[in-house]
């Protein structure tokens, strides 16, 4: 057995063990993601870093997992330098996963500042711009929200074509059709559910009733348009191929 010291307090630890281990033992907490009792260290994730004195009197910080105790050891497991580390390691572990929630609730638990989780959103306004320019409903705009720019959607104006979704290269607009309903979200915030439409032809749903009338309003004025028929593009093709084929039939 041997003396260290860890945050101010003397104990008496097992030798040969490291200095992740003694805390864990002492009821110290370090955070750690790599670490398994029945594997060698590789201080891969690098978040188990403490204060360690240097023989010089220089403060450093080495990883707990990998450094063994040593006689009359002084050990910081919370201090200025210890926490500028965390964060880098948080930080640069978030980079490869921004995701990952284990990593996010582990810092949150010690209090170290991460950069905030992408929503998957690049703001290159595609979605907004085929809303405004091309379907002419206006249902999406960049707002503000703590400060940050993102699409919002208003209120009641989505009509559920799905253009905004087919065009979005991240995938952030989802389009799902259940029940006779189409969702469709930013990421996670329903911004749309409407109603569908069933084919007059093949008896599959398959556009709003909202995005039928929109469509059947912005061609009032146009002087071809004909009597609407709720036809999906499928059998709509089927009967324009049979009213050429009749047709052609008809020329000979």
């Amino acid at each position: 057995m041997i003396d260290i010291t860890m945050n101010g307090q003397k104990m008496v630890v097992r030798k040969n063990q490291t200095i992740l281990q003694a805390a864990r033992e002492n009821g110290i907490k370090i955070p750690h993601l790599c670490f398994h009792p029945a594997l060698k260290p590789s201080g891969a994730c690098k978040l188990c870093g403490v204060e360690i004195g240097s023989p010089s009197g220089r403060k450093v910080v080495m990883l707990s997992c990998v450094l063994k105790v040593k006689e009359n050891l002084e050990i910081q497991t919370e201090s200025a330098l210890v926490s500028a580390h965390r964060e880098k390691a948080f930080n640069r572990l978030l980079q490869m996963a921004p995701d990952a929630f284990r990593i996010r609730s582990l810092a949150k638990e010690f209090g170290v500042p991460v950069t905030p989780p992408s929503d998957g959103c690049i703001r290159c306004r595609l979605c907004i711009r085929v809303c405004n320019e091309i379907v002419k409903a206006s249902a999406l705009k960049m707002g503000k929200h703590d400060g940050k720019s993102l699409v919002v959607a208003g209120k009641g104006q989505c009509i559920g074509c799905g253009t905004c979704a087919n065009l979005c290269p991240t995938n952030f607009i989802q389009v799902k059709d259940k029940e006779g309903v189409r969702t469709i979200s930013l990421k996670e915030e329903v911004i749309g559910q409407l109603l569908l439409e069933r084919c007059e032809g093949c008896g599959k749903m398959y556009a709003t009733a909202n995005f039928l009338k929109h469509v059947a309003q912005s061609t009032l004025s146009h002087p071809d348009t004909k009597e609407h028929h709720c036809l999906c593009p499928s059998c709509i093709k089927l009967m324009s191929n049979r009213a050429l084929t009749e047709g052609e039939h008809l020329k000979k």
